[in-house]
Order: structure tokens, then sequence, then C-alpha cells
């Protein structure tokens, strides 16, 4: 199964669109749609990640066709997990919220949820609700995830 147009759009807005490396809050150099450059960097502790350097081919713009192709890339390894996680009949908006929710949040995190167990159980409706829980950031509600939430609550029970 493929994400839906209806799916990257979504993942678009709340993700935003940069043609210009920048560093994210985790301090990462970011492109594109919340794509990562270095996944090195991410593996050195937070107060070390500032001194990662952007590599010279990196210091530009990216081209719309560039950034289009590594949210897809990206897409392609979240469809594979989403998959691989809920082996079960899931309707286009399931599929798509779900692929939603691991690419913000990772498919480690969907792996643990009691979203993913609700869901194989069978309990739609309460895997739903189980969305809702996930737009924490330091220890409070953020009002960006929450209405991340909400949009793939609703796309999983369209």
């Amino acid at each position: 199964m493929k994400v839906s147009a209806q799916c990257i759009r979504m993942i678009r807005h709340h993700e935003g669109v940069r043609f210009r490396p920048y560093r994210c809050s985790a301090r990462l150099f970011t492109i594109g749609v919340g794509h990562v450059l270095y996944p090195l960097q991410g593996r050195l502790p937070l107060d070390q990640r500032q001194d990662f350097q952007l590599q010279a081919q990196d210091d530009r713009t990216f081209t719309t066709e560039e950034v289009d192709g590594i949210l897809h890339n990206d897409l392609a390894r979240f469809e594979r997990g989403v998959t691989t996680l809920c082996p079960i009949s899931l309707t286009q908006g399931q599929f798509d919220s779900l692929c939603s929710f691991a690419f913000n949040c990772g498919l480690g995190t969907l792996q643990r949820s009691t979203l993913r167990q609700k869901l194989l159980r069978g309990e739609t409706e309460d895997a739903a609700q189980e969305l809702l829980k996930y737009c924490m950031g330091g220890g409070k509600i953020l009002k960006g995830l929450q209405n991340r939430r909400i949009d793939e609550r609703s796309l999983f029970l369209s």
C-alpha cells in the first residue's frame, strides 16, 4: 500500500517544507520535509551537535524536485514499516494516518504503542483515540502536535 496524495499534503503541511538546510530543534541539519541530512549527527550528544558542520555540497537551495524525491524515499521506508508492523487489512485513511504518525514519531514508537496493540486487536475506535495521546514535547502539550494528531485521527476514521 502507498500513502495517498492527501496524506502527503498533510505531512507537508504539518512538517513544513524547507529548501535550504537548517538546524531543527534537535540541532540536526534538516532539509525538505523533516529530512535529517546526516544521521550520524543524530547519534551525537545534544551538546555536541552544534559543532557538526554542514558539508559544502549541501550548503545550497534544493530544488522542488529534489525535496519531493527525498520525501518520496523517506515515505517509502514508513510505508514498509507500517505494512510490517500492522499486518492487517487497513483502510487508506488508517494507513495514511499511521504513516504520518510514524513519520513524525518514528517506527519504534509505533511498534511499542498502545495504538498499534489496539489496532491489531480490532479495537479501531480506541486505536484512533490513542493518537491524541502523542501531542507532548518537553512535558507539555504542544498545539502544533495536538493539531496534527487531530488531523491524523480524522484521517484514520475516514
